[in-house]
C-alpha cells in the first residue's frame, strides 16, 4: 500500500506505539496514534463503515511525493464499505490536506469529519478544481484554521465538489462571520450548523446575502453572540427555503416597533434558553414547534393555530396557557414551572393531546390540583415523570407526597355536591309528612 493510501486513511504516525480497535457490532474502528511498526491493526478497519483516527502529527509528510494512484489501488478504495471518516487531535498541514483529498474521489465516503485539529498554512487547491467528491457532509468541531476571508480562490477551485455539499458544520471554533462568496458556492447545502461561535448581529446580513444557501432548509445558530430578535429577522429574508432555525442560548431582546416577517417556509423554531420575560414577536406565521423552555416566562399569551408542538419546560408558568389558542396542538411540555393546579375544564382539554408532561410543578393537592392531575394522567400518558415526578407542595399535610396517592374527598372539595342534594331530600320528605 502506497503513501498515498496511506494519507488518504489519515494516519498520523508518530515514533509511540498506537493501535486500532474494532467494534463489530457497531461497524466502527478507532485508531490511536498510529504507528508504523503496528501499520498491520489498520486491515481490521477495512471493514468497517466508521473509522476514526486519533492523535497524531502529519508535518513530517508535507515534502513527500504523491503520484497518482494506479488501477489496482483505485478499484480496492471504491470496494471499501467505510462511509464516514472521523480525525481527532491531530495537526494538519493544509498544503498535504490538498493534496490528498482528491483521493477521496475513488472511494464512498460520505461523511468527513475533523474534530480537536489544527489547520496549518495554505494549502494549493487548484489540483481540485475537476474533482467531484462523494462527501455529502463536512464537519469541524473546535478547530482552528487561517481566517476564512480572503480564500475565495481557495473555495472557487472546490467549487465542484462544495456545490454538491448536503450538510456542512463548523462549531465552536470561534468563528465571527462567513463570507458571502463562499456562501454562494454551497448551492445544494440542507443544513448549516455554526453552532457555539462568535457571530454577531452585524456578521448575518452579509453572511446570508443574496444567492448565499439557496436551498438551506435546516440552520442552527445555537449559543453565538446574538442580540437583536429583529436584526436576526432581517439576516434571514433571502432564505426562503429555510424550515428549521434554532436561535437557543443567545441574549435576544424584543423590539417593540419591528414588524419584521420571518420566512414563510419557517415551521420549528427554538428560541429556549434566552432569558427572555415575554414570547418574542412577530412570531413565524407558519410555525408548528415552537421551543421557549428555560426562559423566564410568567405567562404565554400569543395565539398561533397552526403549532403543533409547544414546549415551556423551565419558565416561571403560575398556569397552563389556553389550549384554545391552538386548535393543532398535539404535543405540550409544561415541566419545572410554578403551577399549582390544572383547571378541570383545561384538563378535558389536555386529554385529546398525545403528548403531555408538567412534572416538577409544586402541586396544592387540597382539592382541584390532586384532582386535575388524576384525572389527567387517566387521559393521556404524562411521560416518564408520572408518577414519580409529581408531587405535591402543599397544604403541609400533604407535602412530598406524590400526587398519584392523595386521596380526593368529595365532601371536602365539593362540598355542594353532597349538600345540595340532602337538601333536596330533607325538603321532600318535610313535604311527604305534611
Amino acid at each position: 500500500m502506497n503513501v498515498a493510501v496511506l494519507l488518504l486513511l489519515g494516519l498520523g504516525l508518530l515514533e509511540a506505539e498506537g493501535r486500532c480497535f474494532f467494534s463489530r457490532s457497531q461497524d466502527h474502528c478507532v485508531c490511536y496514534n498510529l504507528s508504523q511498526e503496528s501499520l498491520s491493526s489498520i486491515i481490521q478497519c477495512l471493514a468497517a463503515t466508521v473509522v476514526e483516527f486519533r492523535g497524531g502529527e502529519l508535518e513530517r509528510y508535507v515534502a513527500f511525493p504523491i503520484s497518482d494512484l494506479d488501477p489496482s489501488t483505485t478499484e480496492m478504495l471504491g470496494s471499501l464499505v467505510i462511509r464516514k471518516i472521523i480525525f481527532g487531535d491531530l495537526l494538519v498541514p493544509e498544503i498535504l490536506l490538498a493534496q490528498v483529498l482528491r483521493f477521496f474521489s475513488y472511494t464512498q465516503v460520505q461523511e468527513l469529519v475533523f474534530e480537536n485539529c489544527i489547520f496549518k498554512g495554505r494549502g494549493n487547491w487548484a489540483e481540485m478544481a475537476s474533482n467531484d467528491l462523494p462527501i455529502l457532509s463536512l464537519r469541524f468541531h473546535n478547530v482552528t484554521s487561517a481566517p476564512l476571508t480572503g480564500r475565495e480562490q481557495d473555495f472557487s477551485s472546490l467549487s465542484s465538489w462544495l456545490e454538491t455539499l448536503q450538510e456542512l458544520a463548523v462549531t465552536g471554533s470561534h468563528v465571527t462571520s462567513l463570507p458571502c462568496s463562499m456562501g454562494r458556492l454551497f448551492r445544494a447545502l440542507r443544513s448549516l450548523d455554526v453552532a457555539q461561535n462568535s457571530l454577531g448581529d452585524e456578521s448575518l446580513m452579509p453572511t446570508f446575502c443574496e444567492g448565499a444557501f439557496p436551498q438551506l432548509q435546516v440552520l442552527s445558530l445555537q449559543c453565538n453572540n446574538l442580540t437583536s430578535y429583529h436584526s436576526v429577522c432581517e439576516s434571514m429574508q433571502l432564505l426562503r427555503e429555510l424550515q428549521h432555525l434554532d436561535l437557543s442560548q443567545n441574549k435576544l431582546m424584543a423590539d417593540p416597533s419591528s414588524s419584521c416577517q420571518w420566512p414563510v417556509a419557517l415551521r420549528i423554531f427554538n428560541l429556549s434558553d434566552n432569558g427572555l420575560d415575554e414570547v418574542l414577536t412577530p412570531l413565524p406565521p407558519s410555525l408548528e414547534v415552537l421551543d421557549v423552555s428555560c426562559n423566564h416566562l410568567h405567562a404565554v399569551d400569543i395565539s398561533l393555530s397552526s403549532l403543533k408542538k409547544l414546549f415551556l419546560s423551565q419558565n416561571m408558568l403560575q398556569a397552563a396557557p389556553s389550549i384554545r389558542d391552538y386548535p393543532m396542538l398535539d404535543t405540550l411540555h409544561l415541566d419545572n414551572n410554578s403551577i399549582t393546579e390544572l383547571p378541570w375544564d383545561e384538563v378535558k382539554l389536555l386529554g385529546h393531546l398525545r403528548d403531555v408532561t408538567a412534572a416538577g410543578n409544586p402541586y396544592n393537592c387540597s382539592c382541584s390540583g390532586a384532582r386535575g392531575v388524576q384525572a389527567l394522567a387517566g387521559l393521556v400518558h404524562l411521560g416518564q415523570g408520572w408518577p414519580q415526578d409529581y408531587k405535591c407542595h402543599s397544604p403541609p399535610r400533604c407535602q412530598g407526597r406524590l400526587v398519584k396517592d392523595v386521596l380526593v374527598s368529595v365532601l371536602q372539595c365539593n362540598s355542594a355536591a353532597v349538600i345540595a342534594p340532602v337538601c333536596i331530600a330533607l325538603i321532600l320528605l318535610g313535604v311527604a309528612g305534611t
